[in-house]
């Protein structure tokens, strides 16, 4: 069984009434926050079998589930990340600078955490128990990568799938204005570090003592 939970963040433009129209459960999420809304959606939602996160401007197309899904119902994934930059992006979907930056940050993580990924998109999937096993809590841009940094060091096993990309419907708020592509950018690459650094930093702290 299927349950689409949509998680409204105060809009203003019919999203709840049109999204609870076609049968979703709506939440009401008022506390900003593109990570805050997906940790909300995970709240409400029964220790499913697999857990699917998309954005909700038709910019993921919901026909391509099957493929975000398939490594994990074939149990070669336990999270699965839809690679807009291996897939086929309709013109003016992503700006350069998203491409840009979405590559860059992604050649990082197959460096420092032996990923292989191409991109962060938003279309991804993931095994029920893994989510609530990682304690997931970044509420904002950290969002993008805190699933595949904390599933990298808990050694998940983290796979790709292209997948389509079209312009959204509205303007985002980060890749659409450059103050909010700086803000995620900055944030998705500390966060990156830091997480390597903590990971580092406990390793230390929980070797023995050899020296008797």
């Amino acid at each position: 069984m299927t349950d689409v939970v949509v998680v409204d963040a105060d809009s203003t433009d019919g999203t709840a009434a049109i999204a609870a129209a076609c049968g979703a459960r709506v939440v009401v999420e008022p506390r900003r926050g593109y990570g805050r809304a997906c940790l909300t959606g995970i709240e409400q939602v029964s220790p499913s079998d697999i857990i699917v996160f998309l954005d909700g401007d038709y910019s993921d197309r919901p026909q391509e589930l099957p493929r975000i899904i398939d490594p994990i119902l074939a149990n070669r994934a336990d999270i699965v990340i839809g690679s807009r930059l291996a897939g086929t992006r309709a013109p003016g979907a992503l700006p350069w600078h998203s491409v840009a930056g979405n590559w860059a940050a992604a050649c990082l993580i197959r460096v420092m955490y032996d990923v292989t990924i191409t991109d962060l998109g938003p279309f991804r999937a993931a095994r029920g128990d893994t989510i609530r096993s990682l304690a997931l809590c970044e509420t904002s841009y950290g969002w993008a990568v805190e699933l595949i940094l904390r599933g990298a060091l808990a050694r998940k096993r983290i796979a790709e799938v292209p997948v389509s990309y079209y312009p959204r419907i509205g303007r985002s708020k980060i890749t659409g204005t450059v103050a909010g592509s700086l803000g995620a950018a900055c944030y998705i690459f500390v966060r990156i570090f830091q997480y390597r650094w903590r990971s580092a930093r406990s390793s230390r702290m929980a070797a023995p003592d050899a020296r008797g």
